[in-house]
């Protein structure tokens, strides 16, 4: 299987053109294997680009632990960038199929006419319980109690195809992100898992931001929980609709616009490309 490693912000997946590559026959096993860091090629998960009837290209993402996820927004603008980049398709504006719908993005080559910048139109953010969905009270979950082994935390809970459960602090820490964000991501207000976002406000248009993915652990970053918890600082008055994420892996800028979708730009990085050889017993 040929694959290309490529990151946008630090959070890196292993993307499959299925153009040319079939799709795995055990993709939840080729998932888990390729992720290790240890024994596999290293990533978050692994990205399938693959052929669209309604799209430029259709994009199935899966987490490191095997599970589909709908929506991935750094994942997305490495797709866009692959497919400019490779000539699958050259317009400076494509269209995406995930499973949160078709995404539209604009695209920003550099000087060797390579894509280094994307923005993504992430759709408006889904904010009824029922269909983020959690079990949480509210339309939106806003400022909500929620008990987390023994801790009371207070959360706001959006969805941007995918779930996400935002908790704004003063101070981040690995006691928020390894101890409590494992537990929020399995609890059982949220049967479907959920994304953890820790936030530490800087200021009304700037965040702080670590997160702990539903299926991947802690990652350097997430496009989806960026826009979630831009939205989320909206809604509780904590934050301007325009802001820049800072997350570990680097920047994103951000804007809830006047017309309820959300707008994400951020970077597209390659790194490097190759051949898995699965190990047969």
């Amino acid at each position: 299987m040929r694959f290309t490693k490529m990151h946008g912000a630090g959070n890196d997946y292993i993307y499959v053109d299925c153009f040319q590559e079939p799709i795995p026959e055990d993709i939840v096993s080729t998932a888990v294997a390729v992720s290790d860091r240890h024994t596999g090629i290293g990533g978050d998960g692994i990205v399938l680009i693959c052929p669209s009837e309604v799209a430029d290209a259709r994009m199935r993402m899966f987490n490191a632990d095997g599970s589909e996820s709908e929506m991935c927004g750094n994942a997305i603008r490495c797709v866009a960038k692959f497919v400019y980049d490779r000539g699958i398709s050259k317009k400076p504006e494509l269209n995406i199929e995930t499973l949160r719908g078709v995404l539209t993005m604009q695209l920003t080559p550099g000087s060797n006419g390579l894509v280094e910048q994307v923005r993504v139109n992430m759709g408006a953010p889904i904010l009824e319980s029922d269909r983020i969905p959690t079990l949480l009270p509210g339309d939106p979950p806003k400022n909500v109690d929620l008990d987390v082994g023994g801790k009371i935390i207070s959360v706001t809970c959006v969805s941007m195809g995918n779930p996400h459960c935002v908790t704004f602090v003063d101070e981040l820490n690995d006691d928020w992100v390894l101890r409590i964000g494992p537990m929020i991501e399995r609890h059982p207000a949220f049967p479907r898992r959920v994304n953890a976002e820790f936030i530490q406000v800087i200021s009304p248009t700037e965040f702080n931001m670590r997160v702990w993915e539903r299926g991947s652990g802690e990652t350097m970053a997430c496009g989806t929980g960026a826009c979630a918890a831009a939205v989320a600082g909206a809604l509780t008055g904590r934050t301007e609709r325009s802001v820049t994420a800072h997350l570990r892996g680097g920047d994103l800028k951000l804007e809830w616009s006047a017309n309820g979708d959300v707008f994400m730009t951020g970077p597209a990085t390659e790194v490097f490309s190759g051949e898995w050889k699965p190990h047969r017993a």
